[in-house]
């Protein structure tokens, strides 16, 4: 589940002091040494990059600790990192990739072009390891020489790079034995210092990074599962940053030292509806489940912190397009519908994370019980969400957030746990991906997408907006899509 164990980017706890910290009214000295704490919501439950799913991952590690041939910045581009430059043939078959001097590993390890044919080998050949099925058009990768690594397609890709950027791109030492599930090298910036389960992780300045130094000596991960908690933690003085800040407690942090920054996400908080369980199979239930919630008012609910969208691609991701249009609030309509369709006194379940509270689900009960369908919540443990929901699909409803930007494709497969088939969507996703163009590519996704939209596959409550609070004497922190990537090479500290 390439996206959703972002749904996957929430719960744990504890807060901590450190030197980085600072209450009110505190001053930071605004040395390199100094240790920034953050708080987070999702800690990961293993380390091990290459198996264990989970945005929390690619949060802390990602960019930090391990780094691929290229990596992607807030605002989607791709840059070269590892690579120090790369070259597309004209047919979109043959990718080349040059690679920098000097990069070494954190055990001390020289950075090879054998280390790096051997990384994305294994991900291509391994379909257990994360990602590997983003790789499957390569066919090819070799070490043309000591500094050039070529990648050879069977056909067209348009997403290769982006998806070399993420987890299915990194660059792992070949000869290095250590225990992934516990322990990290990789490239990066920062060195994995400590991991303390059930508490925090810590990540140290690397000393000897082959590029530019990190600006600060720690950064230390805090998991704080509860919102008030984690206000209160960061208003205690124990922690510099908070993400995920709860909409409705902001107000909190007035008069303080800290300023609350709105950001933009791909968070797409999503409804899923089984497609494969009666009456969810049918598309005139499904519309009527949509045209019965006041998208504006779910957003009231939570604080405004998000915009609306009516279709499964985010304003942020290529292919966006505006379809709130195709899901007014209607519940009258709704209510025919579901005549139309011959069902009455329907009972649904929707099963939900408890990590995501109640308010959402709130707002849902009373929505369809305006239009006579009994909606009973399901509160379970996160564990029991990937069980019962994500592996097995035994669910009516569901509701989580599907943070991965670019992750359109699990409509396209009808295998995923929203159960949905379309051949039409398929072909376009495809044809998408295959195509050379980046604009031909945007057209076909935008069209698979008004379909998924139009045959009301899911009800996409809303596009989050993410508030991160950042104490006064803190640059460099990112803002914007927090929860799928956290690149703190600029993290500083000023007075």
């Amino acid at each position: 589940m390439r996206t959703l164990y972002a749904a996957l980017g929430i719960a744990a706890i504890s807060a901590l002091v450190l030197s980085g910290c600072s209450g009110q009214g505190d001053e930071y000295s605004g040395s390199e040494g100094e240790s920034v704490t953050v708080g987070l919501v999702l800690e990961p439950t293993d380390l091990d990059i290459r198996r264990t799913s989970g945005a929390a991952l690619d949060q802390v590690l990602i960019d930090n600790v391990y780094q691929g041939l290229v990596s992607r910045t807030p605002s989607g581009d791709i840059v070269d990192t590892i690579a120090a430059s790369h070259s597309i043939s004209d047919d979109g078959l043959t990718y080349t990739f040059d690679i920098n001097d000097g990069v070494t590993f954190h055990n001390g390890d020289d950075l090879t072009v054998d280390d790096v044919v051997w990384s994305l080998t294994q991900v291509k050949d391994d379909a257990e390891l994360r990602d590997h099925e983003l790789l499957s058009a390569v066919t090819k990768i070799t070490a043309t020489d000591d500094d050039t690594v070529t990648l050879t397609l069977s056909e067209p890709d348009s997403n290769l790079l982006w998806n070399l950027s993420g987890r299915a791109g990194l660059v792992l030492d070949e000869s290095a034995d250590n225990d992934l599930s516990t322990t990290a090298n990789g490239t990066g910036p920062f060195t994995l210092e400590e991991w303390k389960q059930g508490d925090s992780i810590t990540l140290a300045r690397n000393d000897d990074y082959w590029g530019d130094a990190a600006k600060v000596g720690e950064v230390v991960f805090v998991y704080i599962g509860d919102t008030t908690a984690g206000v209160n933690a960061a208003l205690a003085g124990d922690l510099d940053v908070l993400t995920a800040v709860d909409p409705n407690l902001q107000t909190q942090f007035e008069g303080t030292d800290f300023t609350v920054h709105e950001g933009k996400t791909t968070d797409k908080y999503t409804l899923a509806f089984n497609n494969q369980r009666e009456p969810l199979d049918d598309v005139r239930v499904r519309e009527a489940l949509q045209l019965a919630v006041d998208h504006a008012a779910v957003i009231d609910a939570i604080g405004g912190a998000g915009v609306e969208m009516g279709g499964p691609i985010p304003p942020l991701d290529p292919g966006y397009e505006d379809l709130t249009s195709l899901r007014p609030y209607n519940p009258k309509k709704a209510k025919s519908l579901l005549a139309d369709a011959g069902v009455d006194d329907l009972s649904l379940t929707l099963t939900v994370p408890n990590i995501y509270g109640t308010t959402v689900a709130n707002v849902l009960v009373s929505a369809y019980k305006q239009i006579g369908v009994t909606l009973t919540v399901d509160s379970v443990e996160f564990s029991t969400w990937l069980n019962d929901v994500y592996t097995n699909h035994d669910y009516d409803l569901s509701f989580v957030d599907h943070l991965e930007p670019r992750d359109f494709g699990n409509w396209a497969n009808p295998d995923y746990y929203f159960g949905y088939d379309n051949t039409d969507v398929q072909k376009l996703y495809t044809e998408s991906v295959r195509a050379t163009d980046p604009e031909t590519a945007n057209e076909k996704l935008a069209e698979a997408a008004r379909i998924v939209a139009e045959d009301h596959a899911a009800d996409w409550l809303y596009n989050a907006l993410t508030l991160t609070a950042i104490h006064e004497g803190i640059s460099g922190f990112p803002t914007d899509s927090p929860n799928a990537r956290l690149d703190l090479s600029s993290l500083s500290v000023t007075t």
